[in-house]
This record gives structure tokens, C-alpha cells and sequence, in this order.
């Protein structure tokens, strides 16, 4: 069962809408064979096609505003967080003495926006030391289980830290509306 109404689309509206996915699928195609001929770049399309006419994907309605500087920010800071806590977590499997004491800790979201909550979840997860173990769409809660809460600073620093992130990726992809709506706007209306 749904929660959210489906408008069912034609497979022209398909087609017209998903040539990007079509492209890439061909490519993936070609790839798998090793070899550039016509016939594999014609069957590319072809499975391409057959797989986005046969096999549709529910469409997320994106209404943002992809901010290129803000999306280079979000990455290098994630490439930052992901090198520090990829020492910091060897350090505590080499380290004798203390067990670390892992917690559930639940983060109530600014955005409501299934992309955003996806995109938040997933940049989470992807450090070492922390992995989103449930995530409650319609209130916007995200669970995450963090290995060491004392060496990490406690629930509220892990709090802080998920809407830190969540914050950097609304900046760099959501709209002056939904930046607004965060309570993340400038008295100018652009992003801060």
C-alpha cells in the first residue's frame, strides 16, 4: 500500500521523460559487451527502452535548485567527515581497554521531502561510526545507531551534527521556498 497517490504515465510519458536513464542504460550496455559496434549501441537502446516501459520507477518530484558551489561544499565536507571518522573507528578497533557503548539516537528533520530525508540518510550512513537504522518518512525521524555515543560527544552533539548535514544539503539542492520553510533563509530570501 501507498501512502502517497501515483498518477499513472504513459509509456510515451516514459519515453519523453526518462531519455537520460534510456542513454545511460545503452552505455551500461555497450560496456558489458567490450565493444562499440552498431548493433550493441541498437540493443542498448532497445533494453533501455524495454527496461523504462516495462519496469517504471515511481518519479520524485524535485523542486529545488541545485547550487553547484553549495554541492562542492556538501561533497568536500563529506569527504572530510568520512576520512576522520574512518581514523577515528580504526582507532577503536586497535585501541585495548574501554568497550565502546553504542545508542539508537532519533533526529527529527527540518524537510519533509522524501529526496532530502534519502540524501540525509544515505550521506549518514556512509561515515564510519554511524548507519541509519530506520527511517520514519512521514514524521521526518531518522534512527541512527552510533558506535561510540560518549566518544562521539552525546546525543545531542549527534543531533546537531545530523541537522549540520541535512542543513548543507538543503543549501545545495533545495529552493528559496524550502530553505525558507527550514528556517535556513536570509532576510534577503537567498540561501545563507
Amino acid at each position: 500500500m501507498s501512502l502517497h497517490v501515483r498518477r499513472r504515465t504513459t509509456w510515451r510519458e516514459r519515453l519523453r521523460h526518462q531519455w537520460s536513464a534510456i542513454l545511460w542504460l545503452a552505455v551500461v550496455w555497450v560496456l558489458l559487451w567490450g565493444s562499440v559496434t552498431w548493433g550493441n549501441v541498437l540493443a542498448g537502446v532497445l533494453v533501455g527502452v524495454l527496461v523504462v516501459v516495462l519496469l517504471p520507477l515511481p518519479q520524485l518530484p524535485f523542486h529545488g535548485h541545485v547550487r553547484p558551489l553549495r554541492v562542492l561544499a556538501l561533497l568536500a565536507r563529506f569527504g572530510a567527515d568520512l576520512v576522520v571518522a574512518s581514523f577515528q573507528v580504526a582507532w577503536q578497533a586497535i585501541r585495548p581497554g574501554r568497550q565502546p557503548r553504542g545508542a539508537v539516537v532519533g533526529v527529527r528533520l527540518r524537510n519533509p521531502s522524501d529526496m532530502y530525508l534519502t540524501v540525509t540518510a544515505e550521506l549518514s550512513s556512509l561515515v564510519p561510526g554511524s548507519l541509519v537504522v530506520e527511517v520514519h518518512r512521514l514524521t521526518g525521524m531518522l534512527y541512527l545507531h552510533v558506535l561510540d555515543l560518549e566518544a562521539y560527544g552525546g546525543v545531542e552533539k549527534v543531533r546537531a551534527d545530523v541537522l549540520d548535514l541535512e542543513a548543507r544539503v538543503l543549501r545545495a539542492l533545495a529552493s528559496d521556498a524550502e530553505l525558507e520553510a527550514a528556517g535556513l533563509a536570509t532576510r534577503t530570501g537567498g540561501a545563507p
